[in-house]
């Protein structure tokens, strides 16, 4: 018999129909839905839900934080400046006032008090200290309410001799860097979502798992042992693009997203549906695409391409990764950019793996 005749006939046992090809991909997935369905009831716990929540809205509240202490900062840094230029005598230099807002965490917010009717309220309630309270005024000498206008609440604190004050509050006590919901059932949907997440991460491993078992049942009996050596590296590849994108994408996009609020004067009304739909895409985009390198490496071990291969198309291979970056991220370019260039060392980490990792010989390959 031939080494050709031979090598037929060791592989006839491991051929597979189209049809026995569909019956695996479907017992797969019904068993990485099975998987998922286990996840997500553990995820509805409250002690699993409850903390995801607000574990996911860590990096919006940030942002929100930084852009709302960026803008209040800049505008009480320019009534400051106003007064200093006005003859007012200042405790601190206007210019510093950006600086104590980042450092202390604090808003600042102006307002205008009327300095009599201030001390007439200390002397109400410490009449020791600050002296028996004066009888209140009358109606003819009651000054009239300014009105929400800035510029006549300004005219109104010059002529009724109000002084302007700034009061500090911190910034996780102010609503703007809260996430809002606008219906009855968003709550409730919110942790569904959240439950859906830690499903997926907790029965990850499974799932990857019998991804790479429909992959092994297309190999050769050579080719399969490839399927064990792959899988804990492709599950780590994975949580780490997770993690990449949770840690290391999400402020900077907010913060390229927020500078349009900014610049055009929009008030940022964050609704955390909206907010979640962006956790769950972006973070799974980053994992499925950081199979990369492992993806090249498996190529060619099963001889689809080689390292010749890979460095002569290069400029076609980081014009692939940015359209796929496209595409599984939301559409702005920062995202797509933050993708993109980790893909591309990826690729070039995925060419030195096959280098310094070369194929192994195979007992089937042609002399």
């Amino acid at each position: 018999m031939s080494a050709r005749q031979e090598e037929k006939d060791l592989f006839a046992n491991s051929t597979m129909t189209f049809g026995e090809h569909l019956e695996e991909l479907r017992a797969c997935l019904f068993k990485s839905l099975v998987a998922l369905v286990i996840g997500l009831v553990i995820g509805l716990l409250p002690w699993f839900g409850g903390n995801v929540v607000s574990l996911i809205q860590t990096p919006l509240v940030k942002a929100l934080s930084r852009f709302y202490e960026k803008q209040e900062g800049d505008t009480a840094r320019r009534k400051l400046e106003e007064l200093q230029a006005n003859g007012e005598v200042l405790p601190d230099d206007p210019a510093k006032i950006a600086d104590f807002v980042k450092d202390n965490h604090l808003l600042p917010r102006q307002v205008f008090v009327d300095p009599e009717e201030v001390l007439l309220q200390l002397r109400r309630h410490d009449p020791e200290r600050f002296g028996p309270p004066r009888p209140p005024a009358t109606a003819d000498t009651q000054p009239a309410k300014p009105s929400d206008d800035a510029e006549n609440a300004q005219t109104w604190s010059t002529d009724k001799k109000l002084i302007p004050l700034f009061l500090w509050t911190p910034t996780a006590d102010d609503s703007r860097v809260r996430t809002k919901g606008l219906s009855v059932q968003e709550p409730f949907m919110v942790y569904l979502k959240a439950s859906l997440l830690v499903g997926a991460i907790l029965s990850s491993p499974y799932i990857f798992f019998q991804i790479w078992s429909f992959v092994a049942a297309g190999l050769y009996p050579h080719e399969k042992h490839y399927v064990h050596v792959f899988l804990p590296f492709s599950l780590g590849l994975f949580l780490l693009g997770t993690a990449t994108a949770f840690f290391f994408v999400f402020e900077p996009v907010l913060t390229f997203l927020f500078s349009f609020y900014q610049m055009l004067g929009i008030e940022i009304e964050p609704r955390i549906t909206e907010w979640m739909g962006f956790v769950l895409v972006l973070p799974l985009g980053f994992g499925v695409s950081f199979q990369l390198p492992l993806v090249m490496l498996f190529l060619e071990r099963i001889g689809v391409f080689d390292i010749k291969a890979y460095l002569s198309k290069w400029r076609v291979a980081v014009l692939v990764i940015f359209i796929i970056s496209m595409f599984l991220t939301p559409p702005d370019p920062t995202s797509m950019f933050l993708m993109a260039l980790p893909l591309t060392f990826l690729y070039l980490l995925g060419i030195l793996l096959c280098k310094y990792m070369p194929r192994r010989s195979s007992p089937f390959d042609d002399e």
